[in-house]
Order: C-alpha cells, then structure tokens, then sequence
C-alpha cells in the first residue's frame, strides 16, 4: 500500500509539472484568414503580371531599363535566378525606400533615421539633409545596452587607450589573450557551463563551428524555422540534414526514431552520431523551444543537443540566461550553448560553450578560429561591461533591474496589440513581437505611416516570410519607457485603422482610446 500511494504521489508529481510546463508555454499563432490568403496571392499575382507587362515595355524600348535585364554572361552558367532578378526588379524596388533604412545615430531606445528621396522610383536614393527622430522598435537591444555613454561605453573607451583598435592574430598573444580569456571565462561563469569560446562574428559562430562538430556518417535534426545561419552550417558539415515541423516534439521524436530505425541511407549503418539543432527564441516568430521536451526526447534517444541562445540570452529568464533559465533546466543537459553577442549585450561576436573536452575540440578543429582575427579590445570590453552588470558584479541592481523592465515592457506591448485586435505571433514573454499585416501593400503602407508618426519598425515579406505572412516586427527594449511603448501603440492603433490590420477573430477588436487604461496602468506598476 505505501508502495503504491508513492508510485500514486508521483505521478502526481509528473502531471502536475507536466500542467506548470504548459501553462507557461503560452504561445498564438493564429492562422491567417481564408479572404486575406486569397487577396495577398490575388496580390502578388497582380504584381507578377504588371511586372512582365513593364519587362516587355522595357525590351520593346517604350520603358527606360535601370538595371541590366539579364545578368548572366552569354555562353556562362547562370549566375542568377531568373525569378530572383525579375522579383527584385519588378517588386521588390517598388517598396525598396522602406529597408534597410541609414541612421544618424547610436540604435538605442531612439534612434535617427535619414530622410531619403527617390526620383525614378527607388533606384537610386538622394539623402535630404534631415533627421527623423524616431522611437526604435527594430533593433535587438533587448536590455539596452546599445548606449553612447554609461558604464559599458567608458570601459570601451579605455581599453582604446591601454590596447588601441588593433587585433592579434591568435588568442594567445599578449595583448588578446588577457580580455579574451577574461571575456570567456566570465561568459562561462554566467552559462554555468565548463568552458567558453568566443568569435568574432556571430553568424559565423553557426555557419563555421557546426562542421566541426558534425560531418559525413552524422545526421542533423534541425527545426524548420531555424536561422539561415545553422543551415548553413548544417549544409557545409557534410552530414545529413532533416527537418522537423517547428516546435513539434511529436513530429521530431518521429524523425529520431525512424533514423534510429533505418540508419544512413543505402547502407543502413547506424549513425556516429545525432545532432538535434534549435533556437531559443525563433527571431520571425517570436517563439521559444520547448527546451525541457527536447531535452526529455534527446535523452531517450541519446542523441546532442545545440540550442542557439541568439535572441534569448540576456532576454528571457529571471536572470537573463535564456531559455535554459527561463525553463529552470540543468545547463549540463544541452550538449552545446550557442549564442550572439551583437544583441542584449549591445557589442558584437558569438560564443560557443559547454564541457571543456567540447571547447578544446573547437578550438583545435573550427575554421572560424584558424582563419579570422580574435575581437578587438572595445568590441569585447563592451561584452565585459555589460555581463558584469548583468550578474551584479559592479555592486549594483542596474541589471536585474532591466531584466525586469525588458520582461514588464514586453508583456505590456503585447497584451495591449492583442486586445485591439491584431494577430500577434509567439510566446508571451517574447521580446519579438510579430503583428501579421498580410498582403504585400501593407508592407510598405505600415512601414512609412509608422515613420511619420515617429516610430521606426521593420516591416517583412516574402521572400522571408511565406507568401501569405508579411508582418511588421517589433523589438521591445529595456530602454523603453512607458510613455514610448504607449506612443507606438498609439500610433499602431492608428496606422491598424487606416490600412485595416484588425485581422483576429478571438478578440473584439477596440480601439486604443476605448482600452480599460487603468488596468493596463496598474500592471505596469505592479510588474
């Protein structure tokens, strides 16, 4: 009988932080409507037929040719997709004044946008003179460390004066090895973790350390939303490669056990080894893994875990260590910690980190570290700063404190968007906010209104969403206060109803002035 009345109480136990994992995993994606669907590829397709109406006025003379239409050489290879050139030409160009937009000014809580002006329909761009100030909700200063002074700017600053702007070659010349070895062994301390190797790039952190960590004869599980960069670096590996539907344990557990089944192809050897790759936070869709479900599968099936903290570290968890933290995992369960320091610590770089015998084998074996140069004094003395005031080694609160802040903002912003009526993706303490706008009009529409109400987004569309998903992607910071957040929600409410974003079906949509203000307000103060 106590036997059983153990056995009862664990499972118990099992349901019941089985239902707390749930709950917390609260995330929306609601799907696009059938009319919206139907007028966007409607859309595109009207887009597509003028874009080869104007490509045969071009060839006849009766249109005057900006670029050349065909790139590749006669007799060569094709250097270019066909569609690719005609989409860039014909689409693209039309809205091309709304991206990648110059600034004037450091990318923190605000930022200064160069007005631009274009005289043959965006070919070519005159600057006017004048700055935009503007509230920016597209960079991913996640814990606003982005600063023109403060702590982290003055440490950068002397380490100019002691070290100058020059790198070294190797990590263990004089000069680099001292911050280099000091930045790796903070970024250790704070993972948790055994080791730490740092780079230069980030996104080079992906695409040249995963071939030195998998390769012909290995099989890579990689969720299919995962960040160019990992496919890359899946691709150049050699190994296999086979995707999962994105945040479905079922779907990747199928896949596992089937390769476990079959092993490689043709000669159904089993594989040297499994390598399950995904993001914490997912930049496009603003969701998290479902670490501690991922964890329990690689377990079963003894397979490596490399999760890519990119958008997560510094931005979720009570500490700002991730998604290992915000889902309270043991560190020594993910084989290898990925992440970038270009984000919530406001510098540039990734890292790699994890058991030594792991970072001893990179260091010998990565084509990131043989063939680049370590990071300079400034770039590594800012990562420095802001990890110190991150883990309250500089005797402060300052960085609990914009943990807090970041967390607070976020759910703010996104509550509000989701009550007036707008399909917002992701999970509810995700710092991306992604807010469907669809149709391929609106990407441009959204964009420029947003900038003449002074606030500075990043508006996506195919080809790196799908078709059917264009969306205006917000960034919330730290650094934001109150009264910016409510300006761009404002400004969204208005720009929502003048080019008709309110597409949710779940929630009566209101207008930003008729939200209960009050209840909003004691939330904030409250968080």
């Amino acid at each position: 009988m106590t036997a059983a009345k153990k056995s009862k109480k664990t499972d118990m136990k099992n349901k019941s932080s089985k239902l707390s994992v749930s709950d917390q995993f609260h995330e929306e994606f609601e799907e696009t409507p059938t009319w919206t669907a139907v007028i966007t590829v409607l859309g595109y397709a009207i887009l597509s037929l003028l874009g080869w109406l104007r490509d045969f006025l071009r060839n006849i003379g009766i249109e005057n040719k900006k670029t050349s239409q065909d790139p590749n050489p006669k007799n060569f290879v094709p250097l270019y997709q066909s569609y690719e050139c005609f989409y860039t030409r014909n689409l693209y160009t039309r809205i091309r004044d709304v991206f990648n937009q110059p600034i004037a000014s450091v990318a923190g809580a605000t930022v200064d946008v160069m007005e631009r002006i274009s005289d043959d329909f965006n070919w070519t761009f005159k600057f006017t003179g004048k700055k935009l100030p503007s509230i920016n909700l597209g960079s991913y200063n996640y814990l606003g460390f982005a600063e023109n002074s403060g702590p982290c700017s003055e440490q950068a600053i002397k380490s100019i004066e002691k070290y100058g702007l020059t790198t070294c070659s190797t990590r263990h010349e004089l000069g680099t090895q001292k911050y280099m070895i000091e930045l790796e062994d903070l970024m250790a301390k704070y993972l948790n973790v055994e080791d730490c190797i740092a780079f230069g790039m980030g996104f080079a952190t992906n695409a040249l350390n995963i071939p030195a960590l998998a390769g012909k004869g290995d099989l890579i599980l990689s969720d299919r939303l995962n960040h160019t960069s990992l496919i890359l670096g899946a691709r150049l590996s050699g190994a296999v490669i086979r995707t999962f539907n994105h945040n479905d344990i079922k779907d990747l557990e199928f896949q596992l056990r089937n390769a476990i089944i079959h092993g490689q192809p043709r000669t159904c050897r089993p594989w040297k080894k499994i390598l399950i790759i995904v993001e914490g936070v997912y930049s496009m869709e603003g969701s998290l893994c479902k670490l501690p479900e991922i964890i329990e599968i690689k377990k079963k099936y003894k397979a490596y875990l490399y999760v890519d903290e990119a958008h997560s570290i510094g931005a979720i968890g009570s500490r700002g260590r991730g998604v290992v933290d915000y889902w309270n995992v043991d560190p020594d369960d993910i084989d290898i910690h990925m992440g970038t320091f270009t984000k919530s610590f406001g510098s540039a770089g990734g890292y790699i980190a994890g058991k030594k015998s792991l970072i001893d084998h990179i260091r010998i074996y990565t084509h990131s570290g043989c063939y680049s140069l370590s990071m300079s004094a400034p770039v590594v003395y800012q990562i420095i700063s802001a990890l110190s005031i991150i883990m309250g080694l500089d005797g402060t609160n300052d960085g609990q404190k914009r943990i807090q802040q970041l967390a607070c903002n976020v759910r703010y912003f996104r509550r509000q968007l989701v009550d007036m009526g707008f399909i917002v993706y992701g999970n509810d303490n995700s710092p991306v906010v992604p807010v469907m706008i669809f149709m391929p009009a609106k990407i441009a529409a959204v964009n420029r209104e947003m900038l003449k109400r002074g606030c500075a987004v990043v508006t996506v569309g195919f080809p790196a969403t799908l078709l059917t998903e264009s969306r205006v992607r917000f960034c919330i910071s730290a650094g934001h206060t109150k009264e910016m957040l409510d300006h761009a929600l404002k400004a969204m409410d208005e720009v929502g109803h003048l080019v008709s974003l309110r597409y949710s079906n779940r929630n009566h949509s209101r207008r930003w002035n008729e939200l209960n203000r009050a209840n909003y307000d004691n939330e904030y103060i409250s968080c």
